[in-house]
């Protein structure tokens, strides 16, 4: 299980309403509990060691091939993208909302020319709702998350192009 599956747990469990559930697989347990309004939730994952040498070496050998697959992929994008364009990038872990409330607009779209300390987005992460504003001025080129998307730290969230 990947940690994106593990995001997309604990946000099911808490919308579902269920106060804990524990999830337990061959070679790891998860415990989300989730308390009152406002008291937060939390989420243990405990790793089960493995027995035997045979089931170690497998994981041993999918290590290096998980690492060449991001490293072409990286150079793929560059070679798309301008030089020109700065990435505007996530500065915390959280979920990624392009409208300050669901009834509002988006505080940017693709096309729209942004100054230093324009509101960009809004990450949730705990409960608590960070802008992220922009640190250069410049035009949206193009946005790289959805809407209400997990993001991770210095994950790409926009292309601005300063010129």
């Amino acid at each position: 299980m990947d940690l994106k599956e593990i995001q997309n747990l604990i946000k099911f469990v808490a919308k579902s309403g269920a106060s804990e559930v524990k999830l337990e697989m061959d070679d790891f347990k998860i415990t989300i509990k989730t308390g009152e309004e406002g008291k937060g939730e939390t989420t243990i994952l405990q790793q089960v060691p493995m027995m035997g040498n045979t089931m170690q070496q497998p994981a041993m050998q999918q290590q290096p091939v998980a690492q060449q697959v991001p490293v072409q992929e990286a150079e793929k994008p560059k070679a798309d993208v301008s030089d020109n364009y700065i990435t505007v990038k996530s500065p915390i872990i959280g979920t990624f909302y392009r409208k300050p409330a669901p009834d509002k607009p988006t505080f940017v779209e693709v096309g729209a020319d942004i100054k230093v300390g324009d509101v960009l987005c809004v990450i949730e992460a705990m409960k608590l709702f960070n802008e992220i504003e922009s640190e250069v001025s410049g035009k949206i080129v193009k946005v790289l998350v959805d809407d209400s998307s997990p993001v991770e730290f210095d994950q790409p969230l926009f292309l601005v192009d300063p010129s």
